[in-house]
């Protein structure tokens, strides 16, 4: 008999997404289905604003990716108007872009993902000696793994367990049979997990040197960029090369090693394995470190054949709603995207609570909608997006800077290319994109600097005929994959604005024709151990690094209270 679990909230995530899986006899998922609970408004607000505006609204979609959406609030509005940046600007914007990745990419695997993969209670047991000299099979130069400092780590835990509570570690599936690291290297990650919460302080850092502060910069503006007196300081373009050497090295001697480990410890955990969920890849190019050089390039790949990879046609991108909170069904392009809400509630049903029983629920109307996410599609399919699709088409396209990085990294695991189609396969492509852009980034920095030796210009003017209908997108790649926003300007101010975002691609409901986004597709045949404690599911979801703030917001206009709600901490 099949039998329904729920997962609501979704944890260690930005945003409010729910989870619901049918399962039958065995435990094996037979259906799945993903959505959030929560509407979007950030498109509602730009419109009727002036478009030099919509960057610093829009970046308020979400306050983890905010400058994400905020050079893509600008650069739409520069494609819109014809405006190009001076070379400075654009190169500025990468060291910025950046700083986001790096900051996105180590604390999603640290403080978001890695309790999926690390059981830290189990570090308690670890000989000190022997895991500081394991982790030189993992790195030549092993990062804070002294024993003295695995000892201080393994004390600080020990306070924490001494205490009856774990603090950040608490609510974790401990002891779950799918966990694959050894005592030894649970101590070694969660030495790294510690270290990360500095060196996050310091990636941030570099964002607000140029940003003037950090989550939500200010320095964009449609043109280039306003940060004149940070670039032609020595001082300041210093401090930035010394931060990011750091937050660089962190990755090559901490973040890379412990994916390694993990890949081998993982490499026949069938739970991480063979679900790569929708395996059309879709991704956009990004990170300028030259006049005419970036470091990663755009292609789709149909049903993850890596033999062929097509140009991306944005005339085929759609989003529609059957199964999403909105009263138009019909797919559209984002130029004429609407935002009109439907929400048609929860029905009731049941499912099986932490006890493992039989309770009364209210459950998704399955039948009809239950999410307020979109259904993107190109060409009327779903589409994966994020840094398994960026790597996997640039890997099959050659490129110069993701290939050797791949295949080193396929080497030291001994894993097979067709491991990348994974869970792991996310989690691993995620540090490898990271990697890549720690070690190649700066190639900006060394060019912004040679450029302003003949060339000080930050800024293009801007230029707008009231008189005149305009339209313009930006498309490119986001720590979490592909993003575009899309706007309409009319006598001077935004007429309509419609932003498809990673979560939205990779999240969304089933579409007209019954088929699922990514989320629900990859968990399909996921056998789950415990009903009771669905690890497998929370590590598969975690995976795509969901932000479904970005996907989705709550606004009333009239400032009224539209809902309150309690967690119980103790469950």
């Amino acid at each position: 008999m099949s039998q329904r679990i729920i997962v609501d909230p979704i944890t260690r995530i930005e945003g409010h997404l729910r989870v619901e899986v049918v399962v039958d006899d065995n435990n094996v998922v037979k259906e799945a289905y993903a959505g959030s609970t929560l509407w979007r408004g950030i498109e509602t607000i730009v419109k009727g604003r002036d478009p030099r505006d919509a960057g610093f609204m829009t970046q308020r979609i979400c306050g983890v990716c905010t400058f994400s959406h905020y050079k893509a609030g600008i650069v739409a509005v520069e494609n819109a108007l014809g405006i190009t940046p001076p070379l400075n600007a654009l190169l500025t914007r990468t060291l910025m872009n950046a700083a986001l990745f790096l900051h996105d990419h180590i604390v999603h695997f640290y403080q978001l993902h890695g309790l999926d993969w690390v059981d830290v209670v189990s570090a308690l047991s670890a000989d000190v000696k022997k895991a500081s000299d394991l982790a030189f099979k993992f790195s030549p130069n092993p990062y804070a793994t002294g024993a003295d400092k695995l000892l201080e780590v393994q004390q600080r835990l020990k306070t924490f367990v001494d205490k009856g509570n774990l603090g950040p570690f608490a609510n974790a599936y401990y002891g779950h049979p799918t966990y694959r690291l050894s005592a030894e290297e649970n101590l070694i990650a969660l030495s790294h997990y510690l270290e990360c919460l500095r060196i996050q302080r310091i990636i941030a850092q570099c964002m607000a040197i140029f940003g003037s502060k950090n989550p939500h910069p200010q320095s964009l503006t449609v043109g280039g960029v306003t940060c004149v007196m940070d670039l032609l300081s020595p001082t300041r373009m210093g401090e930035y090369l010394e931060k990011f050497k750091e937050v660089a090295d962190f990755v090559n001697r901490a973040y890379y090693p412990d994916l390694i480990m993990a890949g081998k410890a993982y490499a026949n955990e069938a739970s991480v394995l063979n679900d790569v969920g929708v395996a059309n890849l879709y991704t956009f190019k990004e990170f300028q470190v030259g006049r005419d050089e970036w470091l990663f390039e755009s292609g789709i790949i149909k049903n993850g054949d890596l033999s062929k990879v097509y140009e991306v046609e944005e005339d085929k991108i759609t989003e529609e709603a059957t199964h999403s909170w909105y009263a138009d069904n019909e797919p559209l392009h984002p130029y004429d995207g609407k935002t009109n809400p439907n929400y048609t509630g929860l029905v009731d049903g049941e499912s099986i609570d932490h006890h493992g029983k039989i309770a009364h629920t209210k459950n998704f109307d399955t039948k009809g909608k239950y999410s307020w996410i979109k259904a993107p599609r190109y060409e009327g399919e779903p589409m994966q997006v994020g840094p398994l699709a960026n790597l996997v088409v640039n890997y099959a396209k050659g490129n110069q800077y993701v290939v050797p990085v791949v295949d080193t990294f396929l080497k030291e695991t001994g894993l097979p290319l067709t491991a990348v189609f994974s869970t792991l396969g996310r989690t691993a492509t995620r540090c490898l994109e990271a990697k890549i852009i720690a070690n190649n980034a700066l190639k900006a920095f060394d060019n912004l600097v040679a450029n302003l030796k003949v060339d000080e210009s930050t800024c293009a003017p801007y230029v707008i005929d009231k008189n005149k209908e305009y339209k313009g997108r930006y498309m490119g790649h986001v720590p979490r994959g592909t993003l575009s926003h899309w706007c309409r300007i009319k006598d001077g101010v935004i007429e309509n604005w419609q932003a498809v975002v990673p979560s939205t691609w990779n999240a969304s409901p089933k579409d007209a024709n019954g088929v699922g986004g990514s989320y629900e597709q990859c968990l399909i045949g996921l056998k789950i151990a415990d009903v009771k404690q669905p690890l497998e599911i929370i590590r598969k979801i975690h995976s795509y690094d969901p932000c479904i703030a970005c996907a989705v917001h709550v606004m009333d206009t009239k400032g009224n209270n539209l809902s309150e709600y309690k967690v119980n901490v103790n469950l």
